[in-house]
Protein backbone atom coordinates (compact mmCIF):
# COMPACT_ATOMS: atom_id res chain seq x y z
CA UNK A 1 0.00 0.00 0.00
CA UNK A 2 1.49 3.26 -1.32
CA UNK A 3 0.57 6.03 1.25
CA UNK A 4 -0.05 9.61 -0.54
CA UNK A 5 2.25 11.82 -0.89
CA UNK A 6 2.04 14.86 0.59
CA UNK A 7 4.10 17.55 -0.75
CA UNK A 8 6.76 19.52 2.12
CA UNK A 9 5.51 22.97 2.70
CA UNK A 10 8.40 24.33 0.88
CA UNK A 11 7.42 22.24 -1.72
CA UNK A 12 4.32 24.14 -1.09
CA UNK A 13 5.46 27.46 -1.44
CA UNK A 14 7.40 26.70 -4.52
CA UNK A 15 4.05 25.49 -5.58
CA UNK A 16 2.40 29.31 -4.69
CA UNK A 17 5.59 30.77 -6.83
CA UNK A 18 4.25 29.00 -10.03
CA UNK A 19 1.08 29.72 -9.81
CA UNK A 20 1.87 33.57 -9.01
CA UNK A 21 3.92 33.62 -12.39
CA UNK A 22 0.93 31.43 -14.44
CA UNK A 23 -1.12 34.53 -13.07
CA UNK A 24 -3.22 30.95 -11.48
CA UNK A 25 -4.72 32.88 -8.37
CA UNK A 26 -7.32 31.08 -7.44
CA UNK A 27 -4.84 27.59 -6.48
CA UNK A 28 -2.58 30.42 -4.65
CA UNK A 29 -6.01 31.35 -2.50
CA UNK A 30 -7.18 27.91 -2.49
CA UNK A 31 -4.02 27.16 -0.07
CA UNK A 32 -4.93 29.35 2.64
CA UNK A 33 -6.52 29.13 6.12
CA UNK A 34 -9.69 31.21 6.17
CA UNK A 35 -8.01 33.25 8.66
CA UNK A 36 -5.02 33.94 7.10
CA UNK A 37 -2.98 36.94 8.21
CA UNK A 38 -1.26 38.62 5.75
CA UNK A 39 1.09 41.20 6.83
CA UNK A 40 -1.90 41.56 9.39
CA UNK A 41 0.31 40.72 12.70
CA UNK A 42 2.82 43.47 13.03
CA UNK A 43 3.33 45.43 15.88
CA UNK A 44 4.00 48.34 13.69
CA UNK A 45 5.26 48.26 10.39
CA UNK A 46 6.07 51.70 8.80
CA UNK A 47 4.63 50.87 5.34
CA UNK A 48 1.75 50.22 7.05
CA UNK A 49 1.25 53.36 8.98
CA UNK A 50 2.36 55.17 5.77
CA UNK A 51 -0.67 53.69 4.12
CA UNK A 52 0.99 51.51 1.67
CA UNK A 53 -1.64 49.63 -0.20
CA UNK A 54 0.37 46.67 -1.52
CA UNK A 55 1.49 46.14 2.28
CA UNK A 56 -1.90 46.35 3.94
CA UNK A 57 -2.84 44.14 6.84
CA UNK A 58 -5.21 41.78 5.15
CA UNK A 59 -6.91 38.95 6.94
CA UNK A 60 -8.99 36.13 5.23
CA UNK A 61 -8.62 34.85 1.48
CA UNK A 62 -10.77 37.76 0.29
CA UNK A 63 -8.63 40.26 1.54
CA UNK A 64 -5.63 38.40 0.40
CA UNK A 65 -7.41 38.36 -3.62
CA UNK A 66 -7.48 41.97 -2.88
CA UNK A 67 -3.92 42.27 -2.90
CA UNK A 68 -3.35 40.30 -5.99
CA UNK A 69 -5.77 42.82 -7.57
CA UNK A 70 -3.51 45.52 -7.12
CA UNK A 71 -0.55 43.47 -8.07
CA UNK A 72 -2.57 43.04 -11.56
CA UNK A 73 -2.14 46.58 -12.34
CA UNK A 74 2.15 46.61 -11.79
CA UNK A 75 4.43 45.61 -14.58
CA UNK A 76 6.84 43.73 -13.43
CA UNK A 77 10.22 43.32 -14.91
CA UNK A 78 11.29 40.99 -13.01
CA UNK A 79 10.55 38.43 -9.93
CA UNK A 80 12.80 35.77 -9.22
CA UNK A 81 12.71 33.20 -7.03
CA UNK A 82 15.92 32.94 -5.60
CA UNK A 83 15.89 30.29 -2.69
CA UNK A 84 12.69 28.53 -0.59
CA UNK A 85 14.41 27.57 2.91
CA UNK A 86 12.91 26.11 5.77
CA UNK A 87 11.12 22.86 7.25
CA UNK A 88 8.12 22.63 10.05
CA UNK A 89 5.97 25.12 10.36
CA UNK A 90 7.43 27.85 8.36
CA UNK A 91 9.49 28.51 5.15
CA UNK A 92 11.35 31.59 4.28
CA UNK A 93 12.07 32.69 0.24
CA UNK A 94 14.40 35.17 -1.10
CA UNK A 95 13.09 37.14 -3.96
CA UNK A 96 14.51 39.59 -6.65
CA UNK A 97 11.65 41.70 -7.60
CA UNK A 98 11.55 44.76 -10.23
CA UNK A 99 8.33 46.65 -10.77
CA UNK A 100 6.53 49.44 -12.26
CA UNK A 101 3.59 50.98 -10.22
CA UNK A 102 0.70 52.04 -12.12
CA UNK A 103 2.12 55.63 -11.27
CA UNK A 104 5.24 55.13 -12.92
CA UNK A 105 7.49 54.69 -9.84
CA UNK A 106 10.33 51.65 -10.01
CA UNK A 107 10.44 49.23 -6.86
CA UNK A 108 13.78 47.11 -7.86
CA UNK A 109 13.69 45.44 -3.76
CA UNK A 110 15.03 41.93 -2.00
CA UNK A 111 12.35 40.50 -0.21
CA UNK A 112 12.13 37.80 2.44
CA UNK A 113 8.90 36.08 2.51
CA UNK A 114 7.82 34.28 5.52
CA UNK A 115 4.79 31.65 5.21
CA UNK A 116 3.55 30.10 8.10
CA UNK A 117 1.62 26.61 7.91
CA UNK A 118 -0.72 24.75 10.03
CA UNK A 119 -0.36 20.96 10.28
CA UNK A 120 -2.69 19.99 7.23
CA UNK A 121 -0.33 21.92 4.71
CA UNK A 122 -2.59 25.56 4.54
CA UNK A 123 -0.69 28.45 5.26
CA UNK A 124 -2.05 30.84 8.42
CA UNK A 125 0.26 33.62 7.89
CA UNK A 126 2.15 35.43 5.47
CA UNK A 127 4.61 38.43 5.81
CA UNK A 128 6.70 40.44 3.50
CA UNK A 129 10.33 41.35 4.79
CA UNK A 130 11.23 44.35 2.26
CA UNK A 131 12.67 47.74 1.97
CA UNK A 132 10.04 49.64 3.45
CA UNK A 133 11.73 52.94 2.63
CA UNK A 134 11.58 52.69 -1.12
CA UNK A 135 8.27 51.34 -1.14
CA UNK A 136 6.97 54.29 0.84
CA UNK A 137 9.19 56.51 -1.40
CA UNK A 138 7.50 55.05 -5.12
CA UNK A 139 4.02 55.44 -3.20
CA UNK A 140 4.19 59.02 -2.01
CA UNK A 141 6.69 60.42 -5.16
CA UNK A 142 9.48 61.01 -2.62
Amino acid sequence: MNATHRPSNAEIVGSLYQAFGAGDIAHILDQLTDDIAWDADWTANSAQLAGIAHMAARKGPAEVAEFFALLADWTFHDFTVLDVIGGGGQVVAEIRVDVTLPGGARITDDELHLWSFDENGKVTRFRHYADTAKHIAAYTGR
